[in-house]
């Protein structure tokens, strides 16, 4: 969650989504994290959501109007983007995705390929006429960490830092070289296949934007990445609600 005075950004937070939150839980919390803004003299009146979380969606739309006594801006099929996706059903294409890929275009050109890096760890290609031509998806660090501390009785949950060498001499450092290092190699693997694929005259063109929760994490063990931007999807919420007026 992000606000913005004009286009800059004066506050950004992060909570779990949580399918169980009533709308009053929604309604307080984003009203208590939007009362320091509104101290130092910020007042938000205006709200868009990206969400791909439908449930989810509805109570925080309904929350935001009650904060706003606006109805939000939503993200979703029949909006103007500004940019074409080619898909095999464009309805199946994220919000997320679609926000990231129309941020990416406009203020970083193209061709390009975004690799948003939480949960779930997104790659998406976006041509040089601003065209999304699909992307991947593969579980994020966190993700698999969970899954092998959830599946293997005598492994225990580890932070995730980057471990002093890739050859870990202890069970802790073994993980962490595993999940971190191992995930540097999937995404230095996926963006060479993308490159590739996108730029088939000159892979070299093609540049690579890391964001997400884990972007910094990741993009501090390679330099695969041309920028590293954590408010991408936030800066293209706000590009797809400026477009809509």
């Amino acid at each position: 969650m992000g606000a913005f005075v004009d286009s800059e950004i004066v506050g950004r937070w992060r909570f779990s989504t949580d399918p169980s939150r009533t709308e009053d839980e929604h309604g307080l919390l984003i009203s208590g994290l939007l009362r320091g803004l509104k101290n130092n003299g910020a007042e938000i009146g205006r709200a868009a959501i990206c969400s791909v979380v439908p449930p989810v969606t509805e109570t925080v739309y309904s929350a935001l109007e009650r904060i706003t006594a606006e109805r939000p801006f939503v993200v979703g099929p029949g909006i103007r983007t500004g940019i074409k996706i080619k898909y095999d059903r464009v309805q199946d294409v994220g919000n997320d995705r679609v926000a990231d890929a129309v941020a990416v275009h406009l203020m970083y050109g193209g061709p390009a390929i975004v690799v948003d890096i939480g949960t779930f760890t997104v790659f998406d290609a976006v041509t040089e006429d601003g065209t999304y031509v699909g992307g991947a998806i593969a579980p994020g660090p966190s993700l698999s960490a969970e899954s092998v501390f959830l599946r293997a009785s005598q492994l225990r949950r580890v932070e995730l830092v980057e471990p002093p060498t890739a050859i870990g001499r202890n069970t802790v450092h073994a993980m962490q070289s595993g999940t971190i290092y191992g995930h540097v190699s999937l995404v230095e693997g996926m963006i060479r296949r993308f490159r590739v694929e996108l730029c088939k005259a000159d892979p070299s063109r093609c540049i690579v934007v890391a964001t997400g929760g884990l972007a910094s994490l990741i993009s501090g063990c390679t330099d695969v990445f041309d920028h590293v931007n954590p408010d991408l999807t936030l800066i293209g919420l706000r590009l797809l609600y400026e477009k809509n007026q």
